[in-house]
């Protein structure tokens, strides 16, 4: 499957979670929750494990990846993979796909 479907999927699949929330303000994922841990998650890309997720590179973060549902620019913004939750823009974790 391509990431391109991948990405397409997981947020069709989220969407009406997130339509729901409307305009209510969104708690922020806890590093430690079960599935942030899983996918080893970080609010802070540069404390990202390399030896355990070896697909991290420096320079990814949140902000740059393709589920990013906020702005390059904001501090936090949605991600289809903790609905209803906000991630870090400067955060990072193994489902990190490229833009574009």
């Amino acid at each position: 499957m391509s990431t391109t479907r991948r990405v397409f999927l997981m947020t069709v699949a989220t969407g009406a979670a997130g339509l729901s929330l409307g305009a209510q303000a969104q708690a922020m994922v806890g590093e430690k929750e079960p599935q942030a841990a899983a996918l080893g998650y970080v609010a802070d890309a540069t404390m990202a494990d390399a030896k355990k997720f070896p697909k991290y590179a420096a320079g990814q973060a949140c902000s740059s990846c393709a589920l990013y549902q906020g702005k390059p620019a904001d501090a936090a913004g949605g991600c289809p993979l903790f609905a209803g939750k906000q991630v870090s823009g400067k955060g990072w974790c193994s489902a990190w796909a490229k833009k574009g």
